[in-house]
């Protein structure tokens, strides 16, 4: 990322850059050529460009814009309209700022009553994640970086008073010194703090502690002498840290600020639009400027004779705003920063240029390409065709109705004070003038003789004024929408009306304050659109950030700096009340359909209810709605729910399951027979041995004869065996058990 530089080293650096050299390149062989007509504009041609524009535009804005400007602040505050006669009411009716001050609640909350003031759309699928994670993120640059609130507030007390308000965004990159102390710092702990990246180190004072103590003495491991260990060195250190940081800036500016040539019709399309301010010379110097040069054009304020910046600030006066100051820093030089449409590179085509001046004669101390307008319009009722900062405003429309209220208030207390205090007429020489002038209850008055002082009665004629007030009311109520009934101010405002009319009143008014804050709203999309492209111009590394009660890593180096812009601001008719009972309804839907028809039904799905149940919560006043309930990603897939078997699949299975019980029970029975077989033919084998015996005795002893016994128990045994064999056959083939 280029680092933005001011005056001449801008100049310089972008001569000598490739693209510079390129371009220079490229001049002169077309030059040689013969094809090359066209050169830079001179600075003496755009000088002169420049002041006529900027004398032009400041002339605009103090003589046409600032006057008007002023006496709507004026009529704002309640401040006498000059033409009071003493011993008469001076009573002003304020209008203005009651329906202003009516407004404003109305329109903030609509503003931030969501999580997110505007939302920017994903031109695909695959740009949804990058989309949401946007939208966290410039919401909190504008509500955490910054006091969100509190700019947005005065620029809409500025819209609605003053026609229009104006947001300006910058990148604001500021250097912090920080300086620390640290004692007793061994050589170790010493480096690691000289090699910290996160910011520039470097060693004010360092010295070695005297009070540093011996090591313990511990035995040599080769001879087991006990020597004494050295003196540990210690430091006692200053370091001084210098922290970078950049930041996305926003500010209400004053509207005598802005400048804007009298024929734009848009900010986007005017021929020159710039902020001028009296800065001081710490700020210039701050911002790249030499002090020496920006010295040479401190001056006084050029907002001196500007009614708009002396209506504002009533006890300020010309001496005041001087540029005398005691601290050199803190005189202050006239410096403009100005966006242009201007040919000055003499390709025929024009193109948006930032370019800076400084003193009375507009003197251009920096010239370099921009790629976008930094400044955000916000029109309270803007007329087709016109500038914005021509917009009608809720001044227009409730002043001659202050001015009128204030005259029959006026009179009506005038007429009320001489119908208590009636005049009084007195002889002169025959009355006491200091008892008649004395205001005492039951006060003597002295008299040479019987009526010398006589009071003139007059009548209070005042009710007369009230069905008059009434109506004047009711005019100011259909201009600006601002009813007693909408406010809820007064109960007995629609007492004898119906539902339906009730209804229709408060729905009037609502609509009309919901276009206002519509056409409001519309500022809010290029504030965010512009704080979007200098995040990712300016963020040149990740910046972890709070968003969703997770930390998160930003990046926003490959963010689409063109994305499309959504207002989420929260209009619709109906109150709250009736806006709650809707989507309890809606959920209640919601949830009967899920319930009857499953979660992957064609009707609703798990993320639009979810996204009910959000709105619910950010209705009811809890604008984090991800604290009671968690959005459903757009891709996300319910448990599929278990099928249950059709009658016939459980048939199937439980005659599936009947046979191999049967199959089971006969391998059993199978079983059972094999083992009765074997003890059968055990048993009968264990006869016939017994026999055998009995009878190889009897034949021994009766014969005398010599028989082989072991013979016959091995061929006794051998039959057994196969007997065994035969059964372990037939059992590992079931079928064949029966034969």
């Amino acid at each position: 990322m280029k680092k933005q530089t001011y005056g001449k080293d801008m100049d310089e650096s972008y001569e000598g850059s490739p693209i510079g050299m390129a371009e220079e390149k490229q001049r002169e062989m077309l030059e040689e050529e013969g094809d090359y007509d066209d050169k830079p504009m001179d600075d003496t041609e755009l000088q002169g460009i420049v002041a006529s524009e900027v004398e032009d535009a400041i002339t605009y804005i103090d003589s046409d814009l600032s006057p008007l400007r002023a006496e709507a602040t004026k009529y704002y505050r309640g401040d006498l309209f000059g033409n009071e006669e003493d011993g008469n009411s001076k009573y002003v009716s304020t209008d203005v700022r009651d329906t202003v001050n009516s407004m404003l609640p109305s329109i903030m909350k609509t503003m931030f009553s969501s999580e997110k003031i505007v939302e920017f759309m994903p031109r695909g699928p695959e740009d949804v994640e990058t989309a949401e994670q946007m939208t966290d993120y410039v919401n909190y640059v504008i509500q955490q970086d910054n006091d969100g609130f509190g700019v947005i507030y005065s620029t809409l007390k500025d819209s609605l008073v003053r026609k229009c308000g104006v947001v300006k965004t910058w990148w604001e990159e500021k250097t912090k010194i920080r300086v620390e102390k640290y004692t007793g710092l061994d050589e170790m702990t010493l480096m690691v703090i000289m090699s910290e990246d996160n910011a520039g180190v470097t060693v004010v004072e360092q010295y070695d502690d005297p009070d540093a103590e011996p090591g313990m003495a511990m035995p040599d491991p080769m001879t087991g002498q006990v020597m004494p260990q050295p003196v540990p060195q210690l430091f006692d250190v200053t370091v001084k840290r210098e922290i970078k940081e950049g930041k996305v800036k926003i500010q209400a500016i004053p509207l005598e600020e802005f400048l804007i040539d009298r024929n734009a019709l848009s900010i986007d399309t005017a021929a020159i639009i710039g902020h001028r301010k009296m800065t001081t010379v710490a700020e210039l110097v701050e911002l790249g400027y030499e002090e020496d040069d920006v010295m040479q054009y401190v001056t006084s304020s050029d907002l001196e004779n500007n009614a708009e910046y002396l209506t504002r600030r009533p006890t300020t006066t010309t001496i005041g705003m001087s540029q005398e100051s005691n601290n050199p820093f803190m005189q202050r030089a006239l410096y403009i920063e100005l966006w242009m449409n201007i040919d000055y590179d003499g390709d025929g085509l024009p193109e948006l240029r930032k370019i800076c001046c400084m003193g009375d004669g507009y003197t251009i101390v920096n010239n370099e390409p921009a790629d976008f307008i930094p400044f955000a319009d916000f029109p309270c009722d803007p007329e087709p065709h016109t500038s914005p900062v021509e917009a009608n405003s809720i001044f227009d429309y409730t002043r001659d109705l202050q001015e009128v209220n204030s005259d029959i208030m006026r009179n009506t207390l005038d007429s009320l004070a001489q119908s208590i205090h009636p005049r009084t007429a007195v002889v002169e020489g025959q009355v006491n003038m200091d008892d008649v002038l004395s205001n005492e209850t039951g006060g003597i008055i002295r008299m040479r003789a019987p009526g010398m002082v006589q009071p003139f009665t007059t009548p209070f004629v005042g009710q007369a004024a009230f069905p008059m007030l009434d109506y004047l009311s009711g005019i100011r109520e259909s201009r600006t929408g601002m009813s007693k009934a909408s406010m809820g101010l007064d109960a007995d405002a629609l007492q004898s009306s119906t539902r339906a009319a009730v209804a229709a009143t408060v729905s009037a008014s609502q609509m009309r304050l919901e276009l206002t804050t519509r056409i409001l709203s519309q500022g809010m999309k290029k504030l965010f659109k512009n704080v979007l492209r200098l995040v990712t111009v300016h963020q040149d590394k990740p910046r972890m950030v709070r968003l969703r009660n997770k930390w998160t890593p930003i990046d926003p180096r490959a963010w689409d700096a063109e994305m499309d812009v959504s207002i989420n601001v929260s209009l619709g008719n109906g109150d709250v009340d009736q806006k709650m009972a809707m989507l309890a309804m809606i959920a209640g839907k919601q949830e009967s359909a899920l319930q009857q028809m499953g979660p992957m039904n064609p009707l609703v799905t798990p993320a639009q209810y979810a996204n009910t149940l959000r709105k619910i919560a950010e209705m009811a006043g809890f604008k984090d709605s991800s604290q009671f309930f968690n959005a459903i990603p757009a891709d996300y897939q319910p448990p599929q729910p278990e099928q249950k078997p059709t009658p016939e699949e459980v048939l199937a299975q439980v005659q599936a399951q009947s046979i191999q019980a049967d199959i089971q029970k006969k391998a059993a029975e199978l079983e059972l027979k094999r083992e009765e077989m074997l003890r059968n033919d055990d048993r009968e084998r264990d006869k016939m041995a017994s026999d055998r015996f009995v009878k190889l005795r009897e034949l021994e002893l009766k014969y005398g004869a010599q028989i082989n016994e072991a013979q016959l128990n091995v061929e006794l045994e051998r039959d057994r065996e196969a007997v065994k064999a035969i059964m372990q056959s037939r059992q590992n083939q079931p079928g064949q058990m029966n034969g």
